[in-house]
Parts: C-alpha cells; structure tokens; sequence
C-alpha cells in the first residue's frame, strides 16, 4: 500500500483539492497530522466533503491547533510545543494520503520543519501553481526532496503556462500527475472527474 505525502511549494496552491482528488482516485485513507486553524472546516472536514467513496477513512489530526499560522508559533499560542514523536501516521491496511502544512520547511518547533514528518518510505507529490516566483519555489522543493532521497512526482494546479511547466519539468526530471485546472468549483463531480483522469499516473508512483 502506498503513503503519499501532499505537499507545495507554498501556502494556498491547492493541497487540500490535489489531495481530495488523490484520496479519492485511490480510496485511499486521508491524514493531516497538522491542523492550524478553521477546525469547525478543516482540510479534513473539506476532504471528507468532496470524496464520495465508501472505503475512505478520515483520521484524526494528531495537532489541532486554534490559530491560522504556521504551526510553531499556533502551538505556541496555544500554550504547547508540537513534538514530532508524537506525530505517527494511523494504522491502517489501505493506501494513506498525507497532507502536509504550507512548503517543506514550515517550521513546527525551534528545531522541526515539516520535511521532518516526511518519512523515507512516503511518495511526496509536490503541488505547484504558477505565479511570479513559483519556478524557483518548485525547483527548491522538488531538488531538495530529491537530494534528500525521496520518491518525487509533481501536480500543476491552476492555468496552464506550458514555458513555466515545461523549464519545472524539464529542470526537475520528476514524473508529472497531470494539472488541476482553475475550475470554477470544486464539487464532487469534479473531484471524482480528476480522480479517474489521475488514476493511472498514481498507480504507477
């Protein structure tokens, strides 16, 4: 069984989408070990709205954090430090989708990023979206997993730009998932759409 690591090159380029779609096409089991803030509508509540198969199982985040920053600093809002022993990925015998927290190296403590939650035997699939500056931020993420000895893919999320696109891949020499386009909204029917369309390529990972 595979354990996908989802994440982006930075806040907000549609990890939550990418993994809904992802969790979906595998009906695999979903897990964001770290929730900072909206946790009456967090990515795990959003995710469990867009799936519609019956074999996913939607696991507890092992932090739930009450303010919408970067996860070392809610914690410490929230009079806690995050240990990362304490972060285990659920026991499970079906395929775990794992939705990260911002980019690589969000920090969790005076120590920790997220790269530190990654573990060796996860595929990580790095979600970018264009915009200025966004080459450099995917060809960092994606060199640096790379250098640290991880099984990378990618997913463009937005408006096609072929130049951008094609300099990423052919800089990165990862394989491609495929694109979510900019949709008007993100239903169901268009979850499950991007579902069966990346099956194949996720299969193959």
């Amino acid at each position: 069984m595979q354990q996908i690591f989802i994440t982006g090159i930075s806040t907000e380029v549609g990890k939550t989408i990418a993994s809904a779609i992802i969790t979906e096409s595998l009906e695999a089991d979903y897990w964001k070990p770290i929730q900072a803030g909206d946790l009456d509508n967090s990515d795990s509540h959003k995710v469990a709205d867009l799936i519609t198969n019956s074999k996913s199982k939607i696991h507890q985040s092992s932090y739930e954090l009450q303010t919408p920053m970067s996860p070392h600093a809610a914690a410490d809002i929230d009079g806690i430090r995050i240990d990362t022993q304490k972060i285990v990925a659920p026991l499970t015998e079906n395929h775990l989708v794992i939705e990260g927290a911002g980019g690589l190296l969000v920090p969790l403590n005076e120590d920790d990023t997220i790269l530190d939650i990654i573990m060796p035997n996860y595929k990580v699939i790095v979600v970018s979206r264009h915009y200025l500056g966004s080459i450099n931020h995917t060809l960092l993420t994606v060199n640096w997993l790379k250098q640290k000895g991880y099984d990378v893919s990618l997913l463009f999320s937005g408006d096609e730009h072929p130049t951008t696109e094609q300099i990423i891949l052919h800089k990165t020499g990862v394989p491609l998932i495929g694109r979510i386009d900019e949709e008007a909204i993100f239903n169901k029917v268009v979850i499950q759409k991007y579902a069966e369309k990346f099956r194949g390529s996720l299969l193959s990972l």
